[in-house]
């Protein structure tokens, strides 16, 4: 940056406390997994292959990585910890149905692989809470066609 101004395209940078907005420039980051804590990976990273498609990518005595293939990312990384999770999440994932048909067979579906709903004080909202076999939050999303 020179003078507060981006080098890259221009663009007049203003202190982001006051304006709240982020200028995106060019990273040398990818976003390749989420970690989730739980009691059991085999189990839960079946759970979710189910749930997302997805299938093992990698495994070893304390962890499990699913993704849509080997070369795929972000991924889902279950890594073995003791105890039983204690408060609500403060990441979840958002699931969103293929269609606006789809949500409630959806959520049936997981239902039926083990998920259960749960109230987090959500009320009447368009989206579905629940929870996988070990308690981790997510939502099944009405079907959104972008942001």
């Amino acid at each position: 940056m020179a003078n507060g101004a981006c080098v890259t395209c221009g663009v007049v940078l203003r202190d982001r406390r006051l304006t709240g907005g982020w200028h995106n420039e060019p990273v040398a980051l990818t976003w390749f997994s989420t970690v989730i804590d739980c009691r059991d990976p085999q189990a839960l990273a079946g759970f979710w292959c189910q749930v997302l498609g997805y299938r093992v990518v990698y495994q070893n005595e304390r962890e499990v990585d699913i993704a849509p293939g080997p070369s795929s990312f972000p991924g889902l990384a279950f890594l073995g910890v003791p105890g039983d999770k204690q408060v609500k999440n403060r990441l979840h994932i958002d699931l969103n149905p293929g269609s606006p048909a789809d949500q409630a067979a959806e959520v049936e579906r997981l239902e039926a692989l083990g998920a259960t709903r749960i109230d987090i004080g959500q009320g009447d909202a368009e989206w579905i809470v629940m929870a996988d076999p070990e308690g981790n939050e997510f939502c099944v999303l009405a079907h959104q066609a972008g942001w």
